[in-house]
């Protein structure tokens, strides 16, 4: 168990909802690099190489020449993810791999991680991709199940905090609200490609958008959260959020089914979730009332080792030396993350304000030890 004195530093942000077409301008032709995309973002642009490729395995190759944070989207029309990629840094490059069928789709950049986003269309031509390895269908097949199991999980645990703050009952309440979070955790990036869900159920005050109001505008879990950590009490707004919170994750859990999931979109929610981890557990910043980040730590970590364990499988076959990195990194954050436990239940973690700088920091270099060979899983699952 470690403890020592508190600190919290800034993260970037993430914003779920993508809604306009705006800014865009065209890079280049159609024939640059077969199925790589060249991305150039910008703070007031989103360039693209092609418009049209054909139906299989694309690479987004994007770079970041903005002053700003960015984030880079393939949506389908209806705005949900086919895949994404948070935090790239002004100056820095990153290669996205991503699967997909015939159709039209968008390219989103998203300069400052928020507001609606800078789009380009794509056209994806030709018929279906090749046929795929067989055991990546399994995984597929795997991998729904255990999002809609931690959906279906979900439910009771926030039916059960919800019920206590529509009591009044500032405790329970408390004891409720980590563990009412941990399916959602685990599978984030799915939740998070519907585009409108997220927003609503797990969205930070630093998280609204110019010009809402965090009093009329904000809900789900901070806002309560905030409530009863910070202030203490719960308003009858607070009751009134406590219900609609349920309604939303029901939504949630409905939806699950229907989401899109391929090989790649499991790899690429794989290094979401480290990213997570990285700009909003390790920092403080996302249980900044409570200190429950450990909690949601753990369980993102989870989420990211169960999408790495389904594909494993393939990626061994095409690159063992990957695979052997990836498993020494998990061990190793799993093993640091032990560490702050002092006692036996997975998720009985210390409170993250009892966490110092240095211990903050050796968490920080764990994860991204991990983050980096995780961002070549879906290279690896689509090798040949």
């Amino acid at each position: 168990m470690r403890a020592a004195g508190f600190s919290l530093t800034t993260a970037v942000v993430t914003a779920a909802a993508l809604t306009a077409l705006t800014g865009c301008t065209e890079k280049g032709g159609s024939g640059d690099g077969g199925n790589v995309i060249k991305v150039t973002a910008t703070d007031d642009r989103c360039e693209v190489s092609t418009h049209e490729v054909p139906a299989g395995h694309i690479e987004l190759e994007v770079e970041n020449k903005g002053s700003k944070v960015n984030e880079i989207y393939l949506l389908f029309p209806d705005d949900r993810v086919v895949t994404e990629r948070e935090n790239i840094g002004p100056g820095t490059s990153q290669r996205v791999t991503a699967e997909v069928e015939a159709g039209d789709y968008r390219i989103a950049c998203k300069p400052g991680m928020k507001g609606d986003g800078i789009r380009q269309d794509l056209k994806v031509t030709g018929g279906s991709a090749a046929p795929r390895d067989p055991r990546l269908d399994e995984a597929v097949a795997a991998y729904r199940g255990y999002a809609q199991t931690q959906a279906d999980e979900t439910l009771p645990l926030a039916q059960a905090f919800a019920d206590a703050v529509q009591a009044g009952d500032v405790a329970a309440a408390k004891k409720a609200y980590a563990t009412s979070r941990i399916g959602w955790e685990r599978t984030e990036p799915v939740a998070e490609s519907f585009g409108d869900i997220d927003p609503k159920v797990d969205l930070r005050e630093d998280g609204l958008e110019d010009g809402q109001d965090p009093e009329t505008d904000w809900t789900g879990w901070h806002r309560l959260e905030r409530s009863l950590w910070r202030d203490g009490k719960i308003s009858d707004r607070d009751k009134e959020l406590a219900g609609r919170l349920i309604t939303d994750l029901t939504d949630w859990q409905r939806r699950v089914g229907t989401a899109e999931i391929t090989p790649t979109s499991m790899a690429n929610g794989a290094k979401e979730l480290l990213d997570e981890v990285a700009t909003g557990k390790v920092t403080g910043e996302e249980e900044r009332y409570s200190h429950t980040d450990l909690v949601d730590f753990k369980a993102n970590v989870e989420g990211a080792q169960k999408s790495y364990e389904l594909l494993k499988p393939v990626a061994r076959e095409n690159d063992p030396e990957l695979v052997t990195e990836l498993d020494r990194q998990f061990t190793a954050l799993n093993t640091l993350l032990d560490e702050y436990r002092p006692g036996p239940s997975s998720y009985a973690f210390v409170s993250y304000d009892t966490v110092g700088d240095a211990e903050r920091k050796e968490l920080s270099d764990a994860v991204n030890a991990l983050a980096e060979p995780l961002s070549q899983l879906a290279a690896a699952v689509v090798a040949k």
